[in-house]
């Protein structure tokens, strides 16, 4: 038969379980990530577990989120994981160092090995050919002692590759346009494999670029195939000899995918897939009650893009997948421009930036922020004369962090408008309530940055005499790993003391749900809620190794001023007894793979969330920590819900040990309503134990 890439690597790394779409399968992990918003939680439950060493081929914690020192929060963190990394053995990205995606792209993804991060966009090292899966610390925390992964075996999603890009056109354009078409909704459970005679014209960092944002798709990944380019930008890192060939097998078969729409509300989408699909069969929903609300089932065989047909693209608030054409969005006013994040920092972006800049000045109604993924790139800017052309044109030089794109400073003014190379764009994430973010590419962030508005780029040359500048690969990068620190022998880590300041509190696990379970909803949300919805970031995210402080916060961003906020509610419901439940729509968790928007809710009492889907991440860091998923039978349900209504979960036991629906009683209402339960085995046993660092625990 033949395989897929994804297959292939899936397929070397398998520990449990067969390559059938949809069943669990459980993978050994080569290498994982850490970044501090989420690696001081991880490395606590990693002791919490009595593991001495990591047991991986590398493990890198990465300080590169909470730059920000105001307060001793964040510097408690950044001693605490240099202390317990040399302890642990793993290898410490200082502060400074860049962003983890960006640096671990440039010194330690290797083709065909797996990556587990605790970082949604891990997946950027699908660029350089690895399985890269984003996931919360726990898990991150198992692997790091040497236990499998545990995930869905995937359906994959073909996207075919042709031409080539014309000047001005980006691969950010690629993933925009890809996002116009598969949305951010219903791929759970899907990776995305690239393939087709347009792969040869990507670099590595504009493959890695696609990757990034792919985790907007909601998909468990995306992956490149290792080529020449990764052969090259692999011998340009002194690499060379981590270079391997891989690609998928010729004739490799993709899809059939199957989404459900509206026939009605997901129109545009359904019309991208027949522009850009093969094989498309569009019928009503096979379920009876969705195809009476007008739902159908689109399936295709794979995407297809043509590269020269591609054009400048924009996605606007809330969310990445609402996608306009940058001609549609002509002469918009903006204020403020970032470039920069772990999906656009690279040195091939910047130069671009620094070549189309050099001797021109940011508009006057232009605030321009540069922030360089990595020491690396900060340095050859530096060296060759490109970071004084920058400065010179009026931008500021932000630090290699991820500062802006999680909300920590270079928040735009209210009412305007701010062009930024990132990934997401989540209503307040920028940390101005109310904004207006576009996610764009280098090429249309400067060309906004000079001219004041949205334009297209391609049209820079005869608006301002500006020829499309052609950056060349280097044959040699800056190689400079003096902020990495090694692992120490295991004799020497012995010896090292962990630094644990007053603000670092240990977790707390999970517990037995009881059954039947006594709950009351406490919030009710509608669809697309995001973990940044849950729990937000900015200024809040140092308080993120204070479990019971964060947790004041879940939530925080429906909480009226002067009313009760939610963690006051949920304590109610707990300090009464019961169990708190959270009511969701479509696509509840979407975003960061941070693993406190369980872990808080589950210390203010929490148990059950109920929802009309749940994707990936969220979902298996909620049975982590013991909360219930369920999904509701009939989505009509949600609107029967109310506020405050008591429910009891019947058969909870069951419905955890091997049940696929479970009933639930309004008792507030007076009626019943059938809910999914939609676990893997293995969370079966997690759930059973009472949160998986009970399981480990147990089970060794």
């Amino acid at each position: 038969m033949k395989q897929t890439l994804v297959y292939k690597i899936l397929q070397e790394h398998l520990t449990s379980g067969q390559l059938v779409a949809g069943t669990e399968i459980g993978l050994r992990i080569d290498q994982t990530l850490t970044q501090d918003a989420t690696g001081t939680t991880a490395f606590l439950l990693l002791e919490a577990m009595g593991v001495p060493r990591v047991k991986t081929e590398v493990s890198v914690s990465y300080i590169d989120h909470n730059m920000a020192q105001f307060g001793p929060e964040n510097h408690n963190d950044h001693l605490y994981l240099q202390s317990i990394a040399a302890r642990v053995g793993a290898y410490l990205s200082r502060p400074g160092n860049g962003i983890c995606h960006q640096v671990h792209l440039e010194r330690f993804g290797r083709p065909g090995r797996t990556l587990l991060g605790s970082d949604s966009h891990t997946p950027t090292g699908g660029g350089i050919g690895m399985i890269a899966i984003g996931a919360g610390g726990l898990d991150v925390a198992v692997a790091m002692g040497g236990g499998p992964f545990y995930t869905t075996c995937p359906r994959v999603i073909g996207v075919e590759l042709r031409g080539k890009l014309k000047p001005w056109v980006a691969a950010k354009d690629i993933i925009l346009r890809l996002l116009s078409i598969l949305t951010t909704r219903g791929n759970v459970g899907c990776m995305v494999e690239y393939f087709g005679p347009g792969v040869a014209s990507l670099s590595v960092p504009a493959r890695a670029t696609c990757t990034n944002m792919g985790a907007e798709l909601g998909v468990t990944t995306s992956v490149f195939p290792s080529d020449s380019a990764t052969k090259a930008f692999l011998t340009a890192q002194g690499r060379a000899d981590q270079y391997s060939h891989l690609a998928a097998d010729k004739d490799a078969e993709y899809g059939p995918i199957v989404k459900r729409l509206h026939a009605e509300r997901d129109l545009q989408t359904i019309d991208n897939i027949k522009d850009f699909c093969t094989d498309v069969d569009i019928v009503p929903a096979s379920d009876p009650a969705a195809a009476a609300e007008g739902m159908l089932d689109v399936s295709f065989g794979h995407v297809v893009i043509e590269l020269d047909k591609v054009v400048p693209m924009a996605a606007g608030s809330p969310s990445p997948d609402n996608v306009s054409t940058i001609g549609e969005l002509a002469d918009t006013k903006v204020s403020q421009v970032l470039i920069g994040s772990c999906t656009n920092s690279s040195y091939q972006d910047l130069m671009l930036c620094a070549a189309a800049l050099k001797g021109r000045t940011v508009h006057p109604g232009v605030e321009l922020g540069i922030a360089p993924g990595s020491k690396q790139v900060l340095g050859m800017l530096a060296a060759n004369g490109a970071l004084a052309d920058l400065v010179a044109a009026g931008a500021r030089i932000l630090e290699s962090s991820c500062g802006p794109c999680i909300g920590q400073g270079f928040s735009p003014a209210e009412g305007t408008v701010s062009l930024r190379t990132v990934n997401r764009n989540f209503a307040g994430r920028s940390g101005t309530k109310g904004d207006m973010v576009y996610l764009v590419s280098p090429e249309t962030a400067v060309a906004a940055a000079m001219s004041g508005e949205v334009i297209d780029p391609r049209d820079l040359g005869e608006l301002m005499g500006l020829d499309h500048p052609v950056i060349a690969e280097p044959d040699q990068f800056a190689i400079d790993d003096g902020m990495v620190i090694d692992p120490l022998d295991e004799a020497e880590a012995s010896q090292v003391e962990i630094i644990r300041g007053s603000t670092i509190v240990k977790p707390p696990a999970g517990d037995k749900l009881p059954d039947p379970l006594n709950c009351k909803v406490v919030i009710k949300v509608g669809d697309k809620i995001t973990t940044d919805h849950i729990m937000p970031a900015g200024s809040l995210l140092k308080y993120r190794s204070n479990v019971p402080e964060y947790a004041k916060y879940v939530f925080d961003c429906f909480t009226e001023e002067g009313a009760e906020s939610f963690a006051e509610r949920a304590g109610a419901v707990r300090d009464a007894g019961a169990k708190g439940v959270i009511l969701a729509g479509d696509s509840y968790g979407q975003g960061s793979s941070r693993e406190h928007a369980a872990l808080c809710p589950m210390h203010l009492g929490v148990g059950v969330v109920i929802a009309k889907a749940i994707e990936r991440i969220h979902q298996a860091n909620l049975v982590n920590f013991a909360i219930l998923p369920l999904t509701f039978a009939d989505g009509a349900d949600y609107e029967r819900i109310s506020d405050a209504d008591e429910l009891i979960v019947h058969d909870v036991k069951t419905a955890i040990e091997s049940g696929q629906s479970v009933k639930v009683s309004n008792v507030t209402q007076g009626f019943e309503f059938v809910c999914n339960v939609n676990l893997a085995p293995r969370q079966r046993e997690i759930l059973s134990a009472g949160g998986l660092l009970n399981f480990t625990r147990a089970n060794g």
